[in-house]
């Protein structure tokens, strides 16, 4: 079935359009990466109403597309600016920025398109070893070993919260109260105020537009003032990728662009683990694995670049997994792509490998695709994607603007979602300057329905709790959803009580 799968997936994504679309898709997330504050998260959002006009396979290759490229692009303001593209490419800067400013931007440059590639390729390879065991293991699940996944995923979200964990436990509250307006499973009305445009419940596109979008333009016209002017008043400098210097970097590196690679994968695999921590954990490693000369990691080494973007970049095929096998976003930006498969009717999790096998399949071969994309676009464009990195905010905060209202109207065509926007664009903000994060709350507003199903599902089929704690996959997820919030908890108390204990000691 997955071989038949696999050829009509390469008919799928070799058509034109297809691959037409997965290149602008790389385009697209390529610019977005590279400008400061404009995130590839914002850019897959705004995509979403426009795949509703494509079929399946070429929605999602857009979607993959912009997030593949996404990843990758946030190392060129970060190697040319030391300012990261995005929150990924923050430990890039460690060693980029340094050989950038040493007068070695284009070697820079070539070492972080190359590992971002690798880095793509081997994690794509591990999703498609590992995912069809995954997918076949999760055929046994009910809707008790479902709901009781579900609820770990959430309170594993929560916990990553860091010192904010009853914060990121009560925005999966909020997620989860959201998912509930409209009808309920039952039939029966519930939380819409009597407006008949809320009989449907808030559809998900103006909901992750406003948290997204919407609220991180108000904190980038907040901390910028809308200077129309670049901040940094650096200007693009002429690049020209030394590709023999690059492949010998790229060779005397190949042990740490693999270890990373493996790294980025796992850690893609947590759900909201992220690629900042695939990063940092990478870099650590590979700088206590250097032999040679360990002391200039920090001051231009092409380790410290190979380590952050081959992570990086590999958290995508990881983050896949447990999207696709068992229907939990490994990330926001899946979290979004789950979205859209939803709304194209296809649910993502258990059975989705017998149900839809080119689909899977296609996901696999866009992803390598999209990195041939990024090695080409980023190569033969790198002195426009440069000059991109210095686009005004005065002038991008507006077009952004005008997208979110666009993308917004174009689901339904009603004004109505275009205030939801707005009005969750304020609340997005407000969670952000309160410190509340918002990846929980859109958690627990994608998979809210979920949850309540397969509660209800449970409860009909066995009339007991009990069952919940009587089948062991079951029992096992509730068990590590407890141990999550209790590690959790136990971190949250050390950490208070860390500086105690240090001022303790000086007094002594």
């Amino acid at each position: 079935m997955m071989e038949l799968g696999l050829a009509a997936a390469a008919g799928e994504v070799a058509a034109p359009l297809t691959l037409l679309t997965i290149l602008v898709g790389v385009f697209v997330g390529i610019i977005a990466g590279a400008i400061p504050g404009f995130t590839f998260t914002m850019a897959l959002v705004l995509a979403f109403p426009f795949t509703f006009a494509m079929g399946p396979v070429q929605g999602l290759a857009l979607m993959i597309g912009i997030y593949i490229g996404g990843l990758s692009g946030g190392l060129i303001a970060g190697i040319l600016l030391g300012i990261p593209g995005t929150p990924s490419s923050v430990v890039t800067i460690y060693d980029g920025y340094p050989m950038a400013k040493a007068g070695e931007p284009a070697r820079a440059l070539g070492i972080g398109i190359a590992s971002s590639v690798i880095g793509t390729l081997i994690g794509a390879a591990v999703l498609f070893l590992v995912g069809p065991i995954i997918g076949r293991f999760t055929l046994n699940f009910g809707p008790w070993e479902i709901f009781s996944l579900v609820l770990f995923a959430l309170t594993l979200v929560a916990g990553l919260s860091g010192k904010h964990l009853v914060k990121g436990l009560i925005a999966a509250c909020l997620g989860l109260l959201i998912s509930t307006i409209g009808v309920a499973p039952a039939g029966q009305m519930r939380f819409n105020f009597d407006n008949p445009q809320l009989s449907g419940g808030l559809s998900a596109i103006p909901v992750l537009i406003g948290l997204f979008a919407v609220s991180q333009l108000l904190v980038n016209v907040e901390e910028s003032r809308l200077d129309a002017r670049p901040s940094s008043g650096a200007s693009a400098p002429r690049i020209r990728v030394p590709y023999g210097q690059v492949l010998r970097d790229m060779w005397r590196e190949k042990r740490n662009a693999v270890r990373s690679s493996m790294v980025g994968t796992f850690i893609g695999t947590l759900p909201a683990a992220g690629a900042e921590s695939a990063n940092f954990i990478s870099y650590d490693r590979a700088k206590k694995a250097e032999k040679r000369d360990p002391e200039n990691y920090g001051k231009g080494h092409p380790g410290g670049i190979v380590a952050s973007e081959t992570s990086n970049n590999a958290v995508a095929g990881g983050a896949f997994i447990p999207t696709i096998t068992l229907g939990i976003p490994g990330d926001v930006a899946q979290a979004v792509m789950m979205g859209a498969l939803i709304l194209h009717g296809i649910a993502p999790g258990p059975g989705l490998f017998e149900r839809q096998p080119v689909l899977v399949n296609s996901i696999y071969l866009s992803i390598v695709v999209a990195a041939l994309c990024v090695l080409v676009v980023q190569t033969l464009l790198l002195p426009f994607l440069a000059r991109v990195t210095l686009v005004p905010k005065a002038i991008l905060v507006p077009c952004i603007l005008l997208l979110t209202a666009v993308g917004s109207f174009a689901m339904n065509n009603r004004i109505f979602d275009i205030w939801v926007v707005v009005v969750f664009g304020i609340i997005g903000y407000l969670l952000v300057k309160l410190s509340v994060p918002l990846g929980p709350m859109i958690l627990g507003l994608i998979l809210g329905a979920t949850l309540e199903e397969e509660l209800l599902r449970a409860l009909q089929l066995s009339d007991s709790l009990s069952t919940f704690v009587t089948r062991p996959i079951s029992l096992t997820f509730l068990v590590l959803a407890v141990g999550s919030i209790g590690f959790s908890l136990y971190k949250v108390n050390r950490a208070r009580k860390a500086p105690r204990e240090a001022k303790a000691s000086v007094t002594v």
